[in-house]
């Protein structure tokens, strides 16, 4: 039987960078201090107007496979987790599959908001397991909120960023002991109502009125308990040891959602673990949904803090609520 082994990672953020103090001068308030001190973050990178979730899928996924060595026409799937599509309808994954020449590749979206990639990821890696015809798959993050804020609301238009993120998932042989280990999704569906994009879709398609009233633009309508997520991804880290069979102790980094810097540390307590096996990129590129967690990867990627043979853990969660995790030896 084949495994799905990581080949390689890219990533990609637009070229306008907007710091804290950006935000203080349009909102008309010090934001700055509070976002650097509570989510860690600093900056931020956001699309041009002429610039979208395929552009940044393409960048980093040109990446990933130029790294991977493998050719766009040797691919055998594609699959992008975005929840700010190039469109409604057809898919994101579509669009890439074309601008990359891929001509032998199937695609599909996959919309599990902020835990998009992870998910997957998992589900890249199952196709690979059970059917020899898929030796070669490229997995994308992508998300362009940027184009869904609502430039007067403090506490979206601070947080969130553009980017995207891609790996290239190979066959091999189970027996080398490399690749997907284990994971793990779950959904928490009574929170679906708390935050989102609720227009533009059967529920609430978009019409004057809408526009008016910016339904078609993220919205925070409650605050989730702030220990959620670390009770969460802390459970979710515990039962992939026991699935699989890997002290948490070492494995060498963990990729968890990159929303705010004390969440993560506070897994990482939970869990008895230093703060150092969190990596971070939130400072320098704010919130990117769906693609922060393979861009925090490629970021420890070309740091040199993961390498081959290293264990990794990915635990990523997002509107839903969902989250996904998944663990797998380099």
């Amino acid at each position: 039987m084949q495994n799905a082994n990581i080949l390689s990672v890219g990533a990609y953020a637009p070229a306008l960078v907007l710091d804290n103090q950006y935000f203080n001068d349009l909102l008309g308030e010090d934001v700055g201090a509070w976002l650097s001190e509570n989510v860690h973050i600093h900056r931020r990178h956001w699309c041009a107007d002429d610039e979208s979730t395929a552009d940044l899928a393409e960048k980093a996924a040109l990446q990933a496979l130029e790294r991977a060595g493998v050719a766009a026409a040797d691919l055998d799937l594609i699959i992008v987790a975005t929840d700010t599509p190039e469109y409604i309808s057809p898919s994101t994954a579509a669009v890439l599959q074309y601008r990359l020449g891929a001509t032998r590749a199937g695609t599909f979206d996959l919309n599990t908001a902020c835990a998009g990639f992870v998910t997957a990821l998992d589900t890249a890696s199952k196709y690979i397991q059970a059917d020899p015809q898929y030796q070669r798959v490229l997995v994308v993050g992508a998300y362009a909120m940027s184009k869904y804020l609502n430039k007067t609301d403090k506490k979206t238009v601070t947080l969130f960023a553009d980017g995207a993120g891609a790996v290239v998932l190979g066959a091999a042989p189970r027996e080398t002991g490399k690749g997907f280990l284990a994971s793990r999704l779950l959904t928490h569906g009574e929170y679906h109502e708390w935050m989102g994009i609720y227009a533009g879709g059967t529920h609430q398609p978009v019409d004057a009125n809408v526009l008016e009233n910016r339904g078609h633009q993220l919205q925070f309508v409650r605050k989730f308990p702030k220990e959620l997520n670390p009770e969460i991804w802390s459970r979710m880290a515990i039962e992939l040891s026991e699935r699989s069979g890997i002290d948490l102790k070492e494995v060498d980094q963990f990729f968890i959602t990159q929303i705010n810097i004390n969440a993560i540390w506070e897994t990482l307590d939970r869990l008895n673990l230093p703060h150092e096996k969190g990596h971070t990129i939130m400072q320098e590129y704010g919130y990117t949904g769906s693609a922060c967690i393979p861009m925090a990867f490629n970021d420890a990627w070309e740091k040199g803090l993961v390498k081959p043979g290293d264990t990794v853990f990915f635990i990523g969660s997002g509107g839903g609520l969902a989250f996904a995790a998944a663990a797998f030896r380099i």
